[in-house]
């Protein structure tokens, strides 16, 4: 079953993705794909790692996130991953290259009796359009990888001030 919570930043999505993670079945583990390369990212790593139950296992990883995520689903249980936008960061290659990665990283967990996916994401676009186009190229590949792991998930939420709203799929 996969989850999708997407969400502004300082939104809340993170911690609605974790506290989706807290009601999945065990084994519970977080697959991370930020990297910190300025002070203040770096103590906002700091602060989720210091949120988190020290026992829960957590997988720092970038490009190769899907790759990571189709080697967890053996283990079953629930999976996180936090979040789509930076595993986009890390990726190169184009944007069929980037669907078959995500494509095979999600295969696993598409299944309703298999195990569980949260998949935490930025929903950008809300605003102005970018006026650089790296911005703009990077904003419409996002939302070309949320509108996928959209269409295969089960259960998709939007958070915005803290609260959710379900856009698909019923709250369990």
């Amino acid at each position: 079953m996969i989850q999708l919570v997407l969400g502004g930043v300082r939104s809340g999505k993170s911690a609605l993705g974790e506290e989706l993670l807290a009601q999945g079945p065990a084994p519970r583990r977080v697959v991370v794909t930020g990297k910190a390369l300025d002070v203040a990212f770096r103590e906002r790593i700091l602060a989720h790692k210091r949120a988190r139950d020290p026992q829960l296992a957590v997988i720092e990883t970038g490009a190769e996130a899907m790759d990571v995520l189709a080697r967890e689903s053996a283990h079953g249980g629930t999976v996180l991953l936090d979040s789509l936008d930076f595993w986009l960061f890390a990726c190169h290659g184009d944007d069929a290259d980037r669907r078959v990665r995500l494509a095979r990283g999600l295969a696993p967990y598409a299944a309703p009796d298999g195990p569980r996916l949260v998949v935490v994401s930025s929903e950008t676009g809300l605003g102005p359009i970018a006026a650089d186009p790296a911005t703009r190229r990077f904003v419409d590949a996002l939302g070309a990888l949320n509108q996928a792991v959209a269409a295969a998930a089960h259960d998709v939420r939007l958070v915005a001030a803290g609260l959710s709203i379900q856009l698909k799929g019923n709250a369990a």
